[in-house]
C-alpha cells in the first residue's frame, strides 16, 4: 500500500501533467465563411488571411504557449448553413472562438447562436449596421472592418465632389447589408448634397445570375451617377453585362463601387473590358501609387507565397486583422474563458499591416474604413488598378 506521502506526490504529478497537456492543446478557432458559391472569391481570401495570421503567430510562439488552430467550415454564405456548421464547431470541435461571416445575413446569425452559447464570434467582413446596433449587441460579438454607415458615409462624401451631379441612382444587393447601407448612403447624400434627388433604386437578388432588367430599368431613369454594392461574383457578372449595354458610358464613368469590389481578385477576374474611371472601395489596395507601410509589404510577400498569387489579394488583410486582434485578446485575458476576450477585446488597441487598429469598448467596431480611389489601366497591369487610394475623411460629414 502507497504512504499518505507517496499518494500526495502521485496526485501531485497527475495534476501537473494534465496542466501541462492541456497547455499544449491548440486554441481552436472556428471559421464558418462561404468559401463556396457565390461569394467565395471573398470567402477564400478571408479565410487565407486568418491562415497566415496563424501561422505568424504560431511561428512566434503561439499565444499562451499554444498553437493557433483554424477550423473552417463551409457556410456556402447561407444563414441557415451558417448557424448548423456554426453549431457543430462549439458542440463537436469545442471551438474557443468563432471568427466568419461574409454577409450581413450570415452575421446575423452567427451573433445569435453566440450569445445562446456565450462564445466569442468577430466577424471580419460583414458590414451591416444592425449587427452592433443597441438592441443586438451583446458582450460577445464584434466587428473588425467598416459597417454600412462608413461605408454609406464614404460613397456619399465622394460623390458630393462632383458638381453636375444631381440625379443619383443606386444597384444594391437586395438583403440585410444592401439595404442598411441604401439607407445609410440616402440620409448621407441628403446632408451633403440637398440637391441631389435619388431618382432610382434596383434591388438584384444576391446571387443574380441576369442583372440585364435591373440595368436597363436604371439606364431608363437617366441617372448622372449611380451607387453599387454588387460584390463577389456578382460584381464581375454585373460589369460583364453592363459594359455592352453602355451603362457607366451612360453616366460618363461617374459611378462609385462599395463592397470593396475594387480588390485585386475581382478587377483581375474582370479583366480588360472594365469601366476605367469609376471609383471603387477595397479594405488593401495592395499595389499601392503612394507611401506604402513596410509591415505591408511584408504581408503582402507573404500573401503572395501563402496563396501561390502572383500579385497578392485585396481582401486577406480582413481575415488577418480579425485573427491577430483575437489572439492579442487572449494574450492580454491570459485565458481562453469567452468572458475573458471578450472584456480583453473591449478597448482593445492591436497593430496591422495598415496601421493601429481600435475596438470601441462601447461599441465592439474598429470603425475602420476601406480604402477608396479611381480605377485606371497602367501598363504594368493587365487589369485596372486603384490610383492613389485613401481613407475617406469621415469628419466632413456633417453630424
Amino acid at each position: 500500500m502507497r504512504s499518505m506521502k507517496g499518494l500526495i506526490g502521485w496526485a501531485l504529478g497527475a495534476l501537473l501533467l494534465s496542466a501541462g497537456a492541456h497547455a499544449q492543446e491548440p486554441i481552436k478557432v472556428g471559421f464558418p465563411m462561404g468559401i463556396s458559391g457565390v461569394a467565395a472569391s471573398y470567402g477564400i481570401p478571408y479565410l487565407r488571411g486568418a491562415e497566415i495570421a496563424a501561422a505568424d503567430i504560431n511561428a512566434a510562439g503561439g499565444v499562451l504557449g499554444r498553437k493557433i488552430e483554424v477550423i473552417p467550415r463551409d457556410t456556402r454564405t447561407n444563414a441557415d448553413e451558417a448557424v448548423r456548421q456554426a453549431r457543430e464547431l462549439i458542440l463537436q470541435d469545442k471551438v474557443d472562438v468563432l471568427i466568419g461571416a461574409s454577409s450581413s445575413a450570415e452575421a446575423a446569425a452567427l451573433s445569435t447562436i453566440a450569445k445562446e452559447n456565450e462564445v466569442v464570434f468577430a466577424t471580419p467582413s460583414a458590414k451591416g449596421d444592425s449587427l452592433t446596433a443597441p438592441q443586438n449587441l451583446h458582450p460577445y460579438v464584434f466587428r473588425f472592418y467598416a459597417n454600412t454607415t462608413i461605408e454609406g458615409q464614404s460613397a456619399a462624401l465622394l460623390m458630393a465632389k462632383w458638381p453636375n451631379v444631381k440625379r443619383v441612382a443606386t444597384m444594391l444587393p437586395d438583403y440585410g447589408y444592401g439595404r442598411e447601407l441604401g439607407t445609410a448612403f440616402v440620409a448621407a447624400i441628403k446632408k451633403v448634397r440637398p440637391d441631389i434627388q435619388i431618382v432610382d433604386q434596383q434591388w438584384p437578388r444576391f446571387g443574380e445570375q441576369d442583372f440585364t432588367p435591373f440595368i436597363r430599368a436604371q439606364m431608363a431613369a437617366k441617372p448622372d451617377a449611380v451607387l453599387g454594392a454588387i460584390f463577389g461574383a456578382d460584381v464581375i457578372a454585373f460589369v460583364k453585362q453592363a459594359m455592352p449595354l453602355g451603362y457607366f458610358q451612360a453616366v460618363d464613368n461617374r459611378a462609385i463601387f462599395a463592397a470593396d469590389s475594387g480588390g485585386v481578385e475581382t478587377t483581375q477576374a474582370i479583366g480588360p473590358d472594365f469601366p476605367f474611371g469609376i471609383i471603387m472601395e477595397t479594405c488593401d489596395p495592395v499595389i499601392w501609387n503612394g507611401t506604402e507601410p513596410e509591415a505591408h509589404k511584408i504581408f503582402t510577400e507573404n500573401v503572395k507565397r501563402a496563396m501561390n498569387v502572383q500579385y497578392g489579394s485585396g481582401l486577406a488583410i480582413l481575415g488577418y486583422n480579425a485573427m491577430i486582434g483575437v489572439a492579442d485578446a487572449i494574450r492580454k485575458a491570459g485565458s481562453t474563458d469567452p468572458d475573458a476576450i471578450s472584456k480583453a477585446l473591449a478597448g482593445l488597441q492591436f497593430d496591422t499591416p495598415t496601421g493601429k487598429l481600435t475596438m470601441d469598448a462601447a461599441t465592439h467596431e474598429t470603425h475602420a474604413t476601406g480604402f477608396w480611389g479611381q480605377m485606371v489601366k497602367v501598363p504594368d497591369y493587365p487589369f485596372a488598378v486603384m490610383s492613389n487610394p485613401a481613407r475617406v475623411d469621415l469628419a466632413a460629414m456633417p453630424r
